[in-house]
């Protein structure tokens, strides 16, 4: 083999190298690109999640308040009737 041969043959497989490599990275590019819908739609599900949390949010807070509310109020019920018991336990020893 002579010189030129060689210097031919490796321009060949470095030409064939070249274009393997290329084909490659065009097929990577191609299978892994994401379309602009896909990404808007992920933008608005990524808005609508935390919209969804923020309301969860609210209502917890919400709920809360409102217990403490039930609770204080369950608080002066329960110490309203037990006055009244022993108001109407005063009463029934007075007459009894």
């Amino acid at each position: 083999m002579s010189r030129t041969e060689f210097i031919i043959a490796t321009a060949i497989v470095l030409f064939i190298a070249f274009s393997l490599g290329w084909f490659a990275n065009w097929l990577v590019h191609r299978f892994t690109r994401v379309a602009q819908s896909d990404v808007d739609e992920l933008e608005r599900m990524s808005q609508e999640l935390h919209e969804a949390e923020e309301t969860r949010d609210q209502a917890i807070v919400y709920l809360q308040q409102r217990e403490a509310e039930l609770t204080n109020q369950l608080s002066q019920t329960e110490a309203e009737l037990a006055a009244a018991m022993e108001g109407l336990r005063d009463a029934r020893a007075q007459l009894g």
